[in-house]
């Protein structure tokens, strides 16, 4: 019989077209593979809903989906994961093995980041074939091998030890203290609280509405410990606040400051951590329970100061029983630091300035080391650490004297203080003579008719023909005035500008920045002429008027400030070469006549057996030259026999206490006290 060709094709055809849709249907059939990519990739990218959708049947009859994500997010976000990585493989099964077509096996590889250091595990994960689809057969270990279904994963924080603020001796300025924090129970208060509390109130001097406030808090609960405030252990008011129904205390390790007010602008304080702080310190690891710096030192050294918290992440079964730790990192400690400060000597100028408005720095005039920073009048930094009332803000805020006010941050006019530096440039640069007497007649004088009805004034006219030993003594305006002019506005401002105006003090404590001018020019010949004797625009911090002091202890070179004391400590040259050696003495020599000779402003401030060199000034705030104003009082000196002290004082509104004068006694009373003892 003859074949068909046609048909014969048509045969062939229509097998190949079977078998290639049998291929085709062979292709598109689930594989595991794409289960477990699907599954892991959402676990990576931390979408735990689409991660529970690729979960067998009988694992979502263990965990509903809300639970299932709830627990990754709270499990996680907890310890802090970070850096998430997932790979897997499969794992070899034995081809005889009668579950093969069902179920495959894969090795987890899983490593993160936590809070507390690395967690890594490896895990087996098995997909099961359901319903002609693949689906993990997932349980609790698939977050931790050791993680049963019902355990738990907790996290708990070592909390480092502050470092201290010492002084060069090692006295504690800022230090970690034991006192006591007195408390409420609530249950305990009798039902008619009121008398309870406002007897409390009255003991520590608080507020009773603020006590009550405390009370109303939405974390309080009837056995809980509220704290009201902190006293020092062996506080006389113990007994009495024992007595009162439901006040309790107990020990507490807190901050404390032992110079109180002294050193208060100087040390800072520390307080809870705010919104505004928890936002700028994100990444640092701050929380709602932590204290920070927000003042002085314990600000700007929080870095070193605050440590780094420790803990550790460990998993407890459902009795609360330990089962496994999953990562621990020790707390450390933060840095103690060592302060060139001399405590005592900064109490004793404290209280030499406690009863006025003004500023005092101290340094070793061989050294540069700062021996004290006093502003007064002061606040004692204790109370942000036990609790500042309402009436204690307003009272600080509301009083002209401005407490909370860092005065020698600050930078006020020098006056006369300023004059030695304005001689030292003029006779460096060969433009004055020391023993060459300028002429000068009564109190006023102006340079010529351009100045209108401007004019320069002096305190005394005793003195017609005025040399610069007499200039300095009786401190005469309008022969540094004209010294002034006499080197003309390019040499002043570049000379004087080498004694560091413009440039920030390099101690971490924030200083205003001294300056010469407002403007990089000076306006005209008058503001010329009134620098010369430290007015005009001049503007400088305390601490920087002490330092260019230095440069008559230094051979003409002047130090750079330093506060921190560490192992080898060395001066450091802030400007080096300033002045010769003759203009050094010559300078140094007119000073010691300002207070050894009786003409000389400082004289009151004469000790015996201590040879003092320095210059008085009296700074005039006054929007007219014949009408009275605020005067600022200074006085800098430094011992020229060995010198060991070099004092910049200044004292606000002294027009009513003699001017400059008022600050001999001072002067005196600190030298005495710290060169003769």
């Amino acid at each position: 019989m003859k074949k068909n060709p046609i048909a014969a094709w048509s045969r062939l055809f229509a097998l190949v077209c079977v078998l290639t849709a049998l291929a085709g249907c062979k292709h598109n059939e689930p594989v595991p593979e794409e289960a477990m990519r699907a599954f892991t990739d959402a676990w990576q990218q931390k979408r735990y809903e689409a991660m529970y959708d690729w979960l067998t049947a009988e694992a979502k009859q263990k965990i509903a989906q809300e639970a299932f994500v709830t627990r990754h997010k709270a499990i996680y976000e907890g310890i802090g994961m970070s850096g998430f990585a997932l790979d897997w493989q499969p794992v070899e099964q034995d081809p005889s093995s009668r579950e093969l077509k069902d179920r495959k096996s894969y090795t987890l590889h899983v490593k993160m980041d936590t809070t507390y250091g690395p967690v890594a595990f490896d895990q087996t994960a098995l997909v099961m074939k359901e319903e002609g689809n693949w689906r993990i057969q997932w349980d609790s270990t698939y977050i931790h091998p050791k993680l049963g279904d019902k355990d738990k994963v907790r996290v708990e924080e070592t909390r480092p030890e502050r470092g201290e603020i010492l002084d060069r001796e090692g006295f504690g300025l800022a230090v970690n203290a034991e006192k006591l924090e007195v408390g409420i129970i609530p249950k305990k208060l009798p039902e008619q609280s009121d008398e309870a509390i406002a007897k409390l109130a009255e003991l520590l001097k608080l507020n009773p509405k603020d006590i009550q406030a405390q009370l109303k808090a939405t974390w309080v609960k009837p056995d809980y410990f509220v704290p009201v405030t902190i006293v020092p252990e062996g506080d006389n008011r113990l007994e009495a606040l024992a007595a009162i129904p439901g006040v309790t205390y107990r020990k507490k390790k807190v901050r404390s400051y032992p110079l109180e007010e002294a050193a208060a602008h100087m040390v800072g304080y520390i307080g809870k951590v705010n919104q505004e702080e928890l936002t700028k310190y994100k990444d640092k690891g701050y929380g709602t329970d932590d204290w920070i710096g927000k003042a002085g030192l314990e600000l700007s050294l929080e870095s070193k100061l605050r440590g780094t918290a420790g803990g550790r992440i460990y998993i407890v079964d459902a009795d609360g029983k330990e089962k496994a730790t999953l990562a621990k990192r020790d707390a450390v400690n933060g840095e103690t630091v060592k302060l060139t400060i001399d405590s005592h000597l900064q109490s004793m100028m404290y209280q030499q300035l406690a009863q006025d408005s003004g500023a005092a720095s101290a340094i070793h005039p061989m050294t540069g080391e700062v021996l004290a920073l006093v502003s007064a009048p002061s606040y004692n930094p204790n109370f942000f650490i036990s609790g500042v009332t309402a009436e204690q803000w307003k009272q600080w805020n509301e009083d002209p004297n401005k407490p909370l006010l860092n005065r020698f941050a600050r930078a006020y006019a020098p006056g006369s203080a300023f004059k030695p530096i304005t001689a030292a440039i003029a006779l460096q640069e060969n433009l004055l003579d020391p023993n060459a007497e300028k002429t000068i007649e009564g109190k006023q004088w102006k340079k010529d008719s351009s100045w209108g009805n401007y004019y320069v004034t002096r305190v005394s006219s005793s003195q017609s023909a005025v040399n610069l030993s007499k200039a300095m003594m009786y401190s005469d305006n309008i022969y540094f005035a004209q010294v002034a002019l006499d080197m003309g506005e390019q040499k002043f401002m570049k000379d004087a500008g080498q004694f560091g105006f413009g440039e920030k003090l390099s101690l971490p404590l924030a200083f205003d920045t001294s300056s010469l001018s407002n403007t990089p020019k000076m306006k005209n010949d008058v503001q010329l002429a009134d620098s010369g004797y430290g007015q005009g625009e001049v503007v400088m911090n305390a601490l920087h008027v002490a330092t260019t002091y230095t440069v008559f202890t230094n051979g003409g070179t002047m130090l750079k400030p330093l506060l921190i004391l560490s192992e080898g400590t060395k001066p450091e040259p802030w400007k080096s070469g300033l002045l010769r050696p003759d203009v050094v003495q010559t300078v140094t020599d007119k000073m010691v006549e300002v207070i050894e000779n009786p003409a000389g402003t400082g004289h009151s401030a004469l000790i015996n057996g201590i040879k003092l060199a320095g210059k008085t000034g009296t700074a005039e705030l006054k929007q007219k030259k014949d009408t009275a104003g605020q005067e600022n009082g200074w006085f800098v000196a430094f011992n020229t026999d060995n010198p060991r002290l070099l004092v910049a004082l200044m004292v606000e509104n002294v027009q009513d206490h003699g001017g400059s004068r008022y600050l001999s006694g001072k002067i005196s009373s600190i030298f005495t006290y710290y060169v003769k003892k």
